[in-house]
């Protein structure tokens, strides 16, 4: 059995591309691929953070490659620029995570042009210049996996994440978008849905008593997600055991969605 496992997720001198890896769930991704002795590219706008989960997972001494290189997902020349350097280091490109994003709390009418541009750039166009750069790549070689990060707010929408929410509906469109555009290629687009795994902002701005007692009211396991609880899902879209899922969204929120009432 453990051959048989080991073979149909075997990751093993794979690359993947995690762009938000210096984050709080995108390193930990970081981190579950590396274990997996897949090679690591840690792609963030704030580098330090990056070369500190670079180093975290050097420090284990894997025996693996790894990168942490600096990127504006709101720029399409920073997608060219990053794609270069990990193609030149790496050689190849297996896996693509999209995770780089930010939220805002504002009331509705509160929201600024310049506040909503802000959270749909990082998220939507973020994603869309990667899987414009790092895909074309993918169907070109006619192999690959993407994974984009969804949320519990893409649909039904949550409270108080206005632009957030319109931009993870639009990551769950362009998931199924590419994946029926690339079927025939090689190349499977998937997308991740967390549940509620808070940072220290997420509580410090947007997860008050009220609200945190919302949520896990209407989370069956009645609990917050961990971090490593997404480990899973992502080595099984990672891996060719999931070579038949594309244009999935793929829940891990302990059960948030399939609660009404």
């Amino acid at each position: 059995m453990s051959n048989y496992i080991n073979k149909i997720f075997n990751l093993e001198n794979k690359v993947a591309v995690v762009i938000g890896g210096g984050g709080h769930l995108c390193g930990e991704m970081a981190q579950s691929l590396a274990k997996a002795k897949c090679n690591v590219a840690i792609l963030d706008i704030n580098l330090k953070k990056a070369k500190k989960v670079k180093k975290s997972i050097d420090d284990l001494k894997y025996k693996i490659k790894t990168a942490a290189i600096e990127i504006d997902v709101t720029k399409k020349s920073s997608h060219i620029r990053a794609y270069k350097k990990v193609l030149k280091y790496f050689k190849h490109i297996d896996i693509l995570i999209n995770g780089a994003g930010i939220n805002s709390p504002e009331p509705f009418f509160d929201i600024t042009e310049k506040g909503w541009k802000s959270v749909i750039d990082s998220q939507v166009t973020g994603t869309f210049f990667a899987c414009q750069i790092f895909g074309k790549y993918m169907v070109k070689r006619g192999k690959g996996s993407i994974i984009n990060i969804s949320s519990a707010s893409a649909n039904p929408p949550l409270s108080k994440a206005f632009a957030y929410s319109v931009s993870k509906s639009g990551i769950k469109n362009l998931t199924q978008n590419l994946a029926r555009e690339w079927g025939t290629k090689g190349v499977r687009v998937n997308a991740l849905r967390p549940g509620f795994f808070p940072t220290e902002w997420n509580k410090k701005n947007f997860i008050t008593k009220q609200r945190e007692k919302a949520i896990i009211k209407h989370t069956p396991m009645s609990r917050f997600g961990k971090p490593s609880e997404l480990t899973g899902a992502v080595l099984w879209l990672s891996s060719d055991s999931s070579s038949f899922v594309t244009g999935s969204e793929i829940f891990v929120d302990g059960g948030f969605s399939a609660m009404t009432i």
